[in-house]
């Protein structure tokens, strides 16, 4: 179908519904305010026209209850804007479940990108051998996180996905018991939520939609590709999950909640299996079969159930078990629901005793701290402790050398609690999960903030000394590198390791393959959008290069958000563009907050993103004969737009108001009182300094602001200053021809198109910081401007109707709110004197936080 066919669904399914289905807010159960919905419209047109108009924000709100309301005191003011906030958060989750209903009819499942489309164009091409052979290795990884980039509680997530299912049924009668039930539904937690609440959440979509959405995609690999005769053992798809595991400035991550989590995680799957148990026992009734089958049923109930010390059962136990019975329906009983057995046996495959691998993270400095306090409670014993007095004025080599020859098998209860008896657990329980899940539920370790090459030692050390023996250490060890620096160091530092002959021994257990770990977020919040995605893509390149080297088959693992800013936007696009010179054997990604929801909420839109990063990856390999590949003058210029538009974003970080501007008009401070994560919004405690500042908090303040500043700033000065050089035209050629460079701006549009400077055009004339408000506004019409003339488009995301219509409608829903926070972020400043007014004002903040990041969704 043409894209005008999409368009008009997304107005039909989409648009239209929103409006129907919106009037039956009218109803909501907001106790002591009347007519909230009955004004909000009038307050949405009061916003349209006021910005129109150039009026601020406080005017907005202030004329619109002169002339619509008899409100006069500021609590009552105060009152009515907590409920149109409460109203608008409800809007949102309205207008989530229907774009999730109409999933299916405002995207092409079967075109481009998707497994179909890809099968069919290996087949013209006289690829598909050569995809088969691709598939026998090539994997796609998600990895589940907490970061706290949504705002919706469990019990709200559940109400979207049972509004989209009655809204795709057209139930009007139950979609209305379900906005009623929206109305008396919190969406503001009470308590910070543990990791182990965030794990659970997140379980939700392991059980009730990656399960299934997962499974269908093998059985069609298994059925379309290798004509169900498929013998090997890559699954394809892999889940990673972070909560529980990843300790990186989070505190109450403990060595406790991690094993609790892997627990959790195996009971999640076994009973996934009994639940599909239960459905095959009452179809396979077949002499023979009826009794194996209802005696791996009783099996898998108790290892739910049963007693703890109730044998575990394996994953190869559960295969042998499928495999017999699959036999003997195939020997004896016509092959009758082979098929339902074989999806199961798929699933096992996949998703083992684990379901989703766990994966520990922590900074180097916890680990260099807390060898420092394993020598100083040794040394306490002995009088000698690990390293020598003159450890820290050794050289690089001359600790390695140290490091490399430690080992012991320590007990962390003799150390105090704290970061170092807790990070000595989190390695014996390691050892625990696998033994429990097997090896695949637990086996990488990454290191936050991996600067050096002894960093990585360090962790080896910490194995060493917590009992791991060098030849059997099944771990994975993971750097992770983030900033620019760390970037251009990584080549450096594995060349180093790779020479290493204790870490060489390593590398042979591990089969001859190391995991990197590039971070999207931290790389753009440190140099900039264009910088940070030039920089991993050249990094990629050179340590693809060393990796091959020495004979090392390295795994690319991308640390990325949601939005543009931190790695998201067309992600599948990103994949596709990858050159020859990039290894490319696994598509390894962090998904978090809205990207979940928005990505993996349904079965549909799972299979269907899930297919996109596949095909990109395959794609990318297979037709890469027919695809532009960049040329040393297409290097030369993002090299030159890399450089420009770095010092362009240095210049503005090291304002001396920028931090300050961000604290004083977004609502930067309130992140921790939201209630919304486990984890702090910033690294350490005292003043926030910049590098203590988290990717998210930064990236969502700056969203909630409308100026998105990290998906665009320093662009439009680096296409201006090369179009000023008499390169514009090769510019233009490299956006016709090389994917990588289009998709990056295409990705820079859609934070530009989720900009509205209108919202904060009144801090232009702030004594203070009305020059770093026009410095971004001047900025952002450069870049709007500059893309707009690359691309020949006459609008933002011009190409892309349905996502840009998307975004506008929730746009609009949430002018009101935008409205009422930045009120709020006024008053707050002028109620200083008044600590009961100043308390009342920051709530209101916090609380408008959570439409508007919800309604950002579609950042991803």
């Amino acid at each position: 179908m043409s894209s005008s066919v999409y368009t008009t669904n997304f107005k039909r399914n989409v648009t239209d519904k929103y409006t129907i289905y919106n009037s039956l807010f009218a109803a909501l159960p907001f106790s002591g305010i009347a007519n909230v919905g009955a004004l909000l419209p009038i307050l949405l047109q009061a916003c349209i026209e006021g910005y129109a108009e150039g009026k601020t924000p406080m005017q907005i709100i202030d004329h619109f209850f002169e002339q619509h309301t008899n409100v006069t005191s500021d609590a009552d003011k105060i009152d009515r804007l907590f409920k149109f906030a409460q109203y608008i958060e409800r809007q949102v989750v309205l207008f989530d479940a229907i774009e999730d209903a109409a999933f299916t009819t405002v995207h092409n499942m079967d075109g481009a990108g998707s497994l179909k489309t890809l099968v069919s164009e290996a087949a013209f091409a006289g690829k598909t051998a050569a995809l088969k052979n691709k598939l026998r290795k090539f994997r796609v990884r998600v990895v589940l996180t907490a970061h706290p980039t949504q705002f919706y509680p469990g019990s709200v997530l559940g109400i979207i996905h049972d509004m989209s299912d009655a809204i795709s049924k057209n139930d009007f009668h139950t979609i209305n018991s379900y906005i009623q039930q929206l109305g008396i539904t919190p969406f503001f937690n009470k308590k910070q939520p543990t990791p182990y609440d965030e794990a659970l959440n997140l379980m939700w979509y392991l059980e009730n939609i990656l399960y299934t959405s997962i499974g269908n995609i093998y059985n069609y690999i298994e059925r379309e590709v290798f004509e169900n005769n498929y013998e090997g053992d890559n699954p394809f798809i892999e889940l990673g999950f972070w909560p529980g595991g990843d300790r990186d400035g989070n505190p109450f991550v403990t060595a406790d909640i991690t094993l609790k989590v892997a627990e959790a995680l195996r009971s999640a799957i076994i009973v996934s299996y009994y639940r599909d148990v239960r459905k095959l026992v009452r179809r396979l009734t077949f002499t023979g079969v009826d009794v194996m089958i209802h005696n791996l049923e009783q099996q898998l109930y108790q290892n739910v159930f049963g007693p703890k010390d109730n044998q575990h059962i394996s994953a190869q136990d559960l295969l042998q078990q499928l495999n017999n019975i699959r036999a003997l329906i195939k020997e004896k009983h016509h092959s009758l629901y082979l098929s339902r057995v074989e999806s199961l046996i798929h699933k096992v495959k996949i998703f083992g005793t684990h379901f989703a691998a766990l994966d520990v993270r922590q900074d180097s400095r916890i680990h260099t701290k807390v060898l420092a306090d394993v020598h100083e409670q040794l040394k306490s014993k002995d009088g000698k402790g690990i390293f020598p007095g003159n450890y820290a004025d050794l050289s690089q080599e001359e600790k390695i050398k140290i490091l490399t020859s430690l080992e012991n098998e320590l007990d962390p209860e003799t150390f105090a609690e704290g970061i170092t008896r807790d990070t000595l657990q989190s390695i014996y329980v390691i050892r625990k999960i696998q033994q429990m899940n097997g090896c695949t539920g637990c086996q990488r370790y990454i290191i936050s903030n991996c600067q050096s090459t002894v960093n990585m030692m360090e962790v080896y050390a910490l194995f060493r000394l917590c009992g791991w023996k060098a030849g059997s250490l099944t771990v994975d060890i993971v750097p992770l590198f983030e900033t620019i620096d760390d970037l251009h160091e990584a080549e450096a530092i594995m060349e180093f390791l790779y020479s290493l002959p204790v870490y060489k021994q390593h590398l042979q257990l591990r089969n001859q393959q190391q995991t990197i770990m590039l971070g999207f977020s931290d790389g753009t919040k440190d140099g900039g959008y264009l910088q940070a995605n030039w920089s991993i893509y050249t990094a990629k390149e050179s340590l693809t290069a060393i990796s091959r080297k020495h004979q090392i088959k390295v795994k690319f693992f991308d640390g990325r958000g949601g939005p543009p800013s931190r790695g998201g936007g067309k992600t599948n696009k990103f994949y596709a563009s990858l050159g020859n010179n990039i290894e490319n054997e696994e598509i390894q990604l962090t998904i978090q907050g809205q990207t979940i929801t928005s990505n993996f909420g349904t079965i549909q839109s799972s299979q269907y993103n899930l297919e996109q990063l596949l095909s990109a990856g395959l794609s990318n390999e297979l037709f890469a004969d027919t695809r532009m590949q960049l040329s040393q003058h297409d290097r030369h210029l993002l090299d030159e737009l890399g450089k420009i538009s770095y010092g362009v974003y240095q210049s503005f970080k090291t304002h001396p108001l920028f931090l300050s501007y961000l604290q004083r008009f977004s609502p930067l401070n309130y992140y921790s009182k939201s209630n919304i994560a486990s984890r702090p919004a910033k690294r350490g405690s005292g003043e926030l300094r910049f590098e203590d500042l988290r990717a998210v908090p930064f990236v969502g303040s700056w969203s909630q602001l409308k100026q998105n500043v990290p998906g665009y700033f320093g662009v439009g000065t680096a296409l201006q200053q090369m179009k000023e050089k008499g390169n514009w035209e090769d510019i233009k050629a490299m956006f016709r021809n090389v994917l990588f460079f289009r998709t990056l701006i295409d990705n820079s549009m859609m934070s530009m198109l989720k900009s509205t400077f209108a919202l904060t055009q009144y801090i232009k004339d702030d004594p203070e910081f009305g020059e770093i408000w026009q410095l971004i506004k001047n900025e952002f019409d450069l870049t709007a401007k500059l893309v707009l003339e690359l691309s020949d488009s006459t609008e933002l995301m011009q190409d892309d109707k349905t996502g840009r219509a998307s975004i506008q409608m929730r746009d609009k829903i949430v002018l009101p709110l935008l409205t009422i926070q930045q009120y709020a972020m006024y008053q707050l400043h002028a109620a200083e004197t008044d600590p009961a007014l100043k308390e009342v004002y920051e709530k209101l903040i916090t609380r408008s936080m959570f439409g508007i990041i919800n309604a950002a969704r579609n950042s991803a």
